[in-house]
């Protein structure tokens, strides 16, 4: 784990020939097919050097929660031990490695209609839901961030149709992951040098043919509200699609955004006190790869699984 662009899977394609490993996707929009540009996906080639699982797996107007990715993610881990080889979970979205290893709560199903008038009242006073969800459950929306609509309107939708606030049906327990001992590694490089390589990345997606995708996907018929052009790079490919911003615009605010949530991950990620951080980034392969096998050596039974 660890902010984008830390090099989460460079590492993971090295260690795969130290391991007898299958790498699990955990970026909840390297799931959706046809988005790959803006979403740094494993290039063909990469993909076979190593078994990778949970990517290309949804339409792009497809719904896609945390619970499948825990329910999806849960049998691949099955499928993989059961051939004696080892999983490893690779990506930056947070709350999916959570849904995998510790569970979700049994929350209301999603309410459409519900949905529709809380976008609409979004829509005309942005910030409404998340002051609607301060009033409902103030420790929930301490905990998420006023600009997160998603997880926002989740949380609304619960309140609403739970009638109770989503941080009491958080404490009720989940149903954790059984039968794997998980190892949690964290990357973590200098912020600076994150931030410098982010703005180069951001801007080399453009130059590589994140707009041109984004008009490419569109021309087959996916819509412009499909969920995966609210994500970075594609909500401003999208915008200078539609003439609303220029390409420099676009690349700008692409580099901002994308800073500022590596910052959100690295948030997120260090809470966990389970984590074992590395400094340096994962396409330091020579030595990233000997800090991180130092750490995993650390545990009992482990050497069972090297080549």
């Amino acid at each position: 784990m660890g902010p984008t662009g830390a090099g989460k899977s460079a590492l993971a394609l090295h260690l795969a020939g130290a391991f007898r490993a299958e790498i699990v996707n955990c970026d909840s929009l390297q799931v959706f097919r046809q988005f790959d540009i803006g979403t740094a996906k494993v290039t063909a080639a990469e993909r076979a050097a190593a078994p990778h699982h949970l990517l290309d797996i949804v339409d792009p107007e497809g719904l896609f929660t945390a619970g499948d990715y825990a329910r999806l993610g849960r049998e691949a881990l099955a499928a993989i031990a059961g051939r004696n080889n080892v999983p490893m979970i690779v990506g930056g979205t947070g709350f999916y490695l959570k849904a995998l290893l510790d569970g979700l709560f049994e929350g209301p199903q999603r309410d459409e209609a519900l949905r529709q008038r809380l976008a609409v009242r979004e829509q005309k006073r942005a910030g409404s839901l998340h002051r609607l969800l301060r009033r409902f459950d103030a420790a929930a929306a301490g905990r998420i961030h006023a600009n997160d609509k998603n997880k926002t309107m989740r949380a609304v939708e619960i309140c609403l149709l739970a009638r109770r606030p989503v941080s009491e049906l958080f404490r009720q327990g989940t149903a954790k992951l059984e039968g794997f001992a998980p190892i949690l590694i964290g990357l973590d490089p200098p912020r600076a040098e994150l931030y410098e390589r982010l703005n180069r990345r951001a801007a080399a997606m453009f130059e590589e043919g994140l707009v041109e995708e984004v008009r490419g996907i569109l021309a087959r018929g996916v819509r412009a509200s499909a969920k995966p052009f609210e994500s970075l790079g594609y909500r401003q490919a999208l915008a200078v699609v539609e003439g609303k911003c220029t390409w420099a615009e676009a690349v700008e605010d692409t580099q901002k955004q994308t800073r500022h949530y590596a910052k959100r991950q690295w948030t997120w990620f260090k809470r966990d006190t389970r984590v074992s951080w590395i400094p340096g980034f994962g396409h330091w392969p020579q030595t990233q790869q000997n800090a991180l096998l130092t750490v995993v050596t650390q545990f009992p039974g482990v050497e069972i699984f090297f080549r």
